[in-house]
């Protein structure tokens, strides 16, 4: 079989060997690894353009630029097609003229504005529509403020977002803890509004061509609507760092709504209600008074993330964060917790002992799951399937692995994912070094110690992509640039950096993404944004 050239990167095939996600391992774990990377790239574009691999021609269009490098290794899932899982919830709207072709398809019309999927949810007079994703975690705020009993309230999340609209406009986004992505039209002023939550626990995705827009939770939805160019500074920027950050998706035109922003349409006017910024506090407390109010804190939100009268899950790597969510759970929650932790085999490294020494601390009802290479390659294509980004990430497929697992004994599952980038972590370490050693803050020297600090193949660009294509993208700018070269303490920049991309483009991405795949609700309470707020009052010294 004849392998096809690649238009946009340099060489036909690259050995397994291949630095492309910093490793060099030939253990199959580590190959695995950076091969996963661009396999999911392959899948999402193979998905977009209906190309299945059931049959022996090769990809086409755009998906060459992936899929014809990895042929051979593709064939290993002899070229069956993928199912892809329909996951509830799931909605299209559309603002502005409805394609005539498509008239058939809306589920529910207002002049202007139109449900392909999805049921809209109405405020108390019946004048604004809402639909959307959303997982309040604490009803009250919004329920007083509207004077409204809340125990005597039996309607849904959407509805009661309907009624706060209907009375405070867009401040009834102040009263809203969760995580949501939803859209919201004025049947009286032919008005949309798009929202996305405080620090991205739900996507958002839209699109315009002429005066219309269609918007989705889910970048597949939109697939039909737009055109398959690859948007390459996409792919420059997801070769750097294994993930999309800030609006961009890989395919032109196709845009992601920021989290904490608020899309007005059909102006497509955005502007934001919430970010994550630095607050220091003129009389700084001290370190034990600090750690008391952020243990208050955290109690609160865990209480508030518990599903009452349920058993909740919880993944436990038996690391300091998710055996921090565990203990809390369990101290706060009255029905059964459920922890998860996962291994590789012999063979490689693993944290059981750690976290089998917090599950039974806590007494929680523990369970392991023993994943081997195999069951990694065969889950690979519907891991990818159900990622609408690609995120070159090991983790993915446990991630899906345990969401099937848990789906078998709880609705709700936290998880300890946001102490990296809160708190920061480890992964700040290589710039905290960069800045001893270099006394220089240029914008060249800082975006690129940032960009090679994710160890993905920044450096390799210029051997990676065809020259062309490199010619195109090497000086486009950079979303990381704004906020790493502000005039904000350094320490607190790469966390806001941290928060504001890895964060919502990769971390809650994947765990959200996958979690949903075993039709569960991914919560991760270390991410909600009062903690972030909390950190920001803070110098670095701290």
């Amino acid at each position: 079989m004849r392998t096809r050239c690649c238009p946009v990167l340099r060489n036909s095939w690259i050995p397994l060997s291949s630095p492309l996600l910093g490793y060099r391992s030939s253990s199959s774990a580590f190959r695995m690894t950076w091969l996963t990377t661009l396999m999911i790239i392959s899948t999402t574009i193979s998905y977009h353009t209906v190309v299945y691999l059931e049959n022996e021609t090769k990809p086409t269009g755009i998906s060459d630029f992936v899929c014809s490098v990895f042929w051979r290794h593709l064939t290993m899932f002899n070229r069956k097609k993928i199912d892809i899982p329909r996951l509830q919830p799931s909605w299209r709207a559309i603002i502005g003229e409805f394609p005539p072709n498509q008239s058939s398809q809306s589920l529910w019309h207002c002049q202007g504005f139109s449900l392909v999927e999805g049921v809209p949810k109405l405020s108390k007079n019946k004048r604004f529509a809402v639909v959307g994703d959303v997982s309040l975690s604490n009803t009250d705020l919004l329920l007083k403020r509207l004077a409204i009993n809340p125990s005597r309230w039996q309607e849904d999340h959407q509805t009661l977002i309907a009624w706060g609209w209907e009375e405070l406009g867009k401040d009834c986004l102040h009263y809203l803890r969760g995580i949501f992505s939803f859209v919201v039209w004025d049947t009286h002023e032919k008005q949309g509004w798009a929202i996305r939550d405080r620090v991205g626990g739900r996507t958002l995705y839209y699109y315009q061509q002429d005066s219309t827009f269609y918007i989705s939770p889910r970048l597949k939805n939109l697939s039909p609507y737009f055109k398959k160019n690859l948007d390459l500074i996409a792919l420059r920027d997801y070769l750097c760092t294994g993930f999309i950050p800030g609006k961009r998706t890989l395919w032109q035109g196709v845009k992601e709504l920021r989290p904490g922003t608020i899309l007005s349409l059909p102006q497509e006017k955005i502007e934001t209600y919430w970010t994550p910024q630095e607050n220091i506090s003129q009389s700084p407390l001290s370190f034990d008074k600090s750690s008391e109010i952020l243990r208050e804190l955290l109690e609160t939100i865990i209480q508030e993330y518990l599903p009452p009268q349920e058993p909740v899950g919880v993944y436990l790597s038996g690391g300091l964060d998710s055996s921090c969510v565990t203990a809390l759970a369990k101290q706060f929650h009255q029905e059964t917790v459920h922890t998860y932790s996962i291994h590789f085999g012999e063979d490689y490294p693993n944290e059981l002992e750690f976290s089998s020494l917090v599950a039974a601390h806590c007494q929680t009802k523990h369970h392991i799951l023993a994943i081997s290479p195999q069951e990694m390659w065969e889950n690979l294509p519907i891991t990818m399937a159900n990622l609408d980004s690609p995120i070159g990430d090991p983790l993915t497929v446990p991630n899906y692995l345990l969401a099937q697992l848990a789906k078998q004994d709880v609705k709700v599952i936290l998880n300890g994912e946001g102490s990296d980038p809160c708190f920061g972590g480890p992964k700040n370490q290589p710039m905290l070094l960069h800045s001893l050693y270099h006394n220089s803050e240029q914008k060249i020297d800082l975006l690129s110690s940032y960009l090679t600090s994710f160890k993905k193949c920044f450096l390799d660009l210029p051997n990676l992509l065809n020259p062309d294509i490199f010619k195109q993208v090497k000086d486009a700018p950079s979303v990381f640039e704004a906020d790493l070269l502000s005039s904000a303490d350094y320490l607190n920049r790469l966390m806001l950096l941290n928060i504001k991309f890895k964060g919502s483009d990769h971390i809650l991405n994947k765990v959200n993404n996958l979690t949903l795949s075993g039709l569960l609700e991914g919560r991760s309470p270390l991410f909600d944004s009062r903690v972030v707020d909390k950190i920001f009052i803070h110098s670095s010294s701290l």
